[in-house]
């Protein structure tokens, strides 16, 4: 069945397949395109790749039956993504695309007893793993590559500088900063700006280590960290900022999560939300994230955040679209992530290390060949709750990268 498949997906790029009994076949090369070669150690995977290619393939390379040969998971990937219309038209593609999206609700009901529950699932896995991959600040989430040459450390800075100065921020303000992760943005905020940030997150390590970091750098005073959950605010804010955080909410607690921010927000008040989405229209979130990595997770279209901000009553002040930030992201933790894969292993085991390597690899190919985009919105109670003309950003962008060249940005704790 697998042949079958191959013969009729394959167009750009070719894949030669060594089967289980080093039978040998190469498919497409008919247009330019990513070449690899794998070989299917297990025959059971035949039909059960060509039944469920997006699930099955990744399964199957995490279980050792599939390997690469010639190039690595990511060259294969690449061949993948460059035919991936044709296997979204196959068969079995389409029948277990369409299960999904009519589970589509029950995947992404997120009540917070759930969303505790996600959470622990990815962010629980340990500091060490992410501090094997990351930047110095633990920054995991889109970086900003203004000229495209910067280091990832370079463009996660970056990221914290354009964010906060696009919010507009005085000091003494109150900022309530939803899924602060380690602690990075908040603690960037205070030093740059002199403003008050309460970081929520449900991962208990993430505020642990976030705490640490900001009574090493002299801010516990006006930076303080808690293990809670949006819906669980009751106080009001000058700024709510929240970057990478919308995924984890699911596409029917857009309008719940939307009016939540407005409730925090004093009258005045203003948020930025950044978030993975897509220039597609609504969807689904693929099989083998949602099973193996981000369980509850979606990256909505930019048509659902919108319908959403559009019933809380809030202003859409600004809209920025970031194209291929996250794939040029993607790139540097996947080659951090290789260049450490044998800690990796250490850690946690062989399986586990192929997981993350196909998860990294495809979420990469997602931003530069698929649909996967970042959208930066900015919304407020009023309508000029910030200056009319963009311009004050360049402006704030300039004083703060002073600030950074004064005081330089390590954050490492």
């Amino acid at each position: 069945m697998l042949p079958l498949l191959l013969r009729r997906a394959v167009r750009k790029g070719r894949l030669t397949v060594i089967g289980p009994r080093n039978e040998v076949e190469t498919f497409g090369g008919t247009e330019p395109g990513p070449v690899a070669t794998i070989r299917i150690n297990d025959p059971a995977y035949d039909w059960k790749i060509a039944f469920n290619p997006e699930l099955k393939a990744a399964e199957a390379y995490m279980d050792g039956a599939l390997t690469v040969e010639e190039g690595d998971v990511h060259d294969f990937l690449e061949v993948f993504f460059a035919n991936k219309r044709s296997f979204d038209l196959s068969a079995g593609q389409a029948f277990w695309r369409a299960v999904a999206r009519r589970a589509k609700r029950l995947h992404q009901h997120n009540p917070v007893s759930r969303s505790r529950a996600n959470v622990k699932h990815h962010y629980q896995l340990g500091d060490a793993l992410y501090r094997l991959f990351l930047d110095d600040a633990t920054q995991y989430s889109c970086a900003y590559f203004p000229t495209g040459d910067e280091t990832l450390e370079e463009a996660q800075t970056a990221k914290m500088r354009h964010v906060t100065a696009k919010l507009n921020l005085a000091e003494g303000q109150r900022v309530l900063d939803i899924g602060c992760g380690w602690g990075g943005l908040a603690l960037y905020m205070a030093r740059v700006a002199g403003v008050e940030v309460l970081g929520v997150t449900l991962s208990p390590d993430q505020a642990r280590v976030a705490t640490a970091r900001a009574q090493a750098m002299g801010l516990a005073d006006r930076v303080r960290f808690e293990v809670r959950d949006y819906r669980e605010i009751d106080e009001k804010f000058d700024r709510i900022v929240s970057v990478g955080m919308l995924e984890h909410v699911g596409a029917h607690h857009l309008a719940e999560y939307f009016r939540t921010v407005r409730d925090r927000l004093l009258p005045n008040g203003v948020a930025l939300i950044h978030s993975i989405s897509t220039k597609s229209p609504p969807g689904i979130t693929g099989p083998f994230i949602r099973k193996y990595i981000f369980p509850g997770g979606y990256s909505p279209s930019l048509s659902e955040i919108t319908a959403a901000i559009e019933l809380s009553g809030l202003w859409v002040l600004d809209v920025e679209v970031w194209r291929k930030h996250y794939g040029f992201t993607l790139r540097e933790w996947r080659r951090r992530f290789a260049a450490n894969r044998a800690e990796v292993v250490k850690l946690y085991d062989e399986r586990f290390a192929r997981m993350w390597e196909f998860y990294l690899s495809a979420c990469e190919c997602v931003f530069m060949y698929g649909s996967g985009n970042v959208v930066q919105i900015q919304i407020g109670r009023e309508r000029d709750g910030v200056p009319i003309s963009r311009d004050y950003i360049s402006d704030v962008t300039r004083a703060y990268q002073s600030i950074d060249a004064r005081d330089g940005v390590g954050l490492s704790v």
